[in-house]
């Protein structure tokens, strides 16, 4: 019996059925005084005197059990160390809750509960390495702000800024296109792991829902709904980041865009941006002048590892310290020179010497050498 469903059940239930959009789901709570329960008890025709439901949504709900193995989909969320967090629960990020269509729960993996402000770093699969450096460097500056770091587990920035911020220590949260169960791209199953382990993994789809065109905007309002602002790095003018970002926008957040060269495809969608409004971004003190919290509100910045080199920019990955201590003594160093001391291969200690930059550390002459700056 439909009555017989505790509410965490009956929310899970209408958080699968198929072709009920959120907007509608909300209605119908609101309109039935809040208990999902209700939802499955009180027949057609007040169900279909809701905006938004008509016969066939109605018959959706009357036939559940053919839509949706509710005991397979507690079994699978066991097994999973998996949660079904509602919009009522303190877990469930505050700021999601004011969009005009939230979801009515989120599956979690992780114990992060989100008590700290979001901000979201995302940006295009097929970035660049000044892109990737960007995002990484944004997401653990900001990461030891005290900011956890939202983003969606994908190739290229999603992956820098989730890494960058556990680097360091500090949280980060994965929005998933897919099914919870589901690890896209593959080769990110430590990183999945590693975020679950100290972060969290949310998604709004059961267990095995396959990404389409209509899950991953889906997707993006939620990493956009949560956050207090969102940063692009890098996207051409039809990539995903440019939904999030109109998301975000719709939703009043702040968005942040980085500029890049005019000759490449992912910074196009950057500048376009900027030009429709969005702040350009240089630098974390960009976010923080316009974020401008009052102390009470300011996240607490996250402890430093200990035993990590201290520079002047903070504390520095094992590659960056290898390569700035070849600075010593004000060397002037080309790439190939740096790659004899240091051994790197030539992709990591280009990404690195791009991090040290940003970071102030280091400049590139005309000649083509690096040294310290003093």
């Amino acid at each position: 019996m439909s009555s017989e469903l505790t509410e965490q059940q009956a929310f899970l239930v209408l958080n699968a059925l198929p072709n009920i959009g959120p907007i509608t789901l909300n209605r119908l709570l609101e309109e039935l005084g809040g208990d999902p329960r209700e939802v499955f008890t009180v027949g057609p025709r007040k169900l279909e005197s809701v905006k938004g439901v008509g016969p066939a949504i109605s018959a959706t709900i009357a036939g559940w059990r053919e839509h949706f193995d509710l005991a397979r989909e507690e079994e699978r969320m066991a097994k999973a160390a998996t949660t079904f967090v509602t919009a009522r629960a303190a877990a469930y990020p505050k700021l999601l809750k004011e969009i005009n269509d939230p979801p009515i729960g989120l599956y979690r993996k992780g114990g992060y509960e989100f008590g700290a402000p979001c901000i979201s770093i995302v940006g295009s699969r097929r970035s660049t390495l000044y892109g990737q450096a960007t995002a990484k460097r944004f997401g653990i500056e900001l990461a030891r702000l005290g900011f956890c770091i939202v983003s969606g587990l994908a190739r290229g920035i999603d992956t820098a800024a989730h890494e960058g911020a556990l680097s360091v220590g500090g949280k980060t949260a994965a929005v998933l296109g897919c099914g919870i169960d589901i690890i896209y791209p593959p080769e990110n199953l430590a990183l999945y792991r590693q975020i679950e382990a100290e972060g969290a993994i949310l998604s709004e789809f059961p267990f095995g829902r396959r990404a389409d065109r209509q899950s991953f905007p889906m997707r993006n309002r939620v990493v956009a709904g949560m956050c207090e602002a969102t940063i692009v790095v890098e996207t051409d003018v039809d990539g995903g980041a440019m939904i999030t970002a109109r998301f975000a926008g719709e939703q009043g957040r702040l968005i942040y865009a980085v500029p890049g060269r005019i000759d490449q495809t992912t910074s196009a969608g950057c500048h376009q941006l900027i030009r429709d409004g969005a702040t350009l971004m240089t630098s974390v003190e960009d976010i923080l002048s316009e974020l401008n919290y009052l102390d009470g509100l300011r996240p607490s910045p996250i402890p430093d590892k200990p035993g990590a080199p201290v520079t002047p920019a903070g504390r520095l990955t094992a590659d960056e310290a290898a390569v700035f201590a070849c600075f010593r003594g004000g060397a002037e160093l080309t790439p190939d020179a740096l790659t004899a001391q240091t051994g790197l291969p030539a992709d990591r200690l280009s990404a690195t010497l791009m991090l040290l930059e940003l970071k102030r550390l280091i400049a590139k002459r005309a000649d083509g050498a690096f040294e310290a700056r003093t």
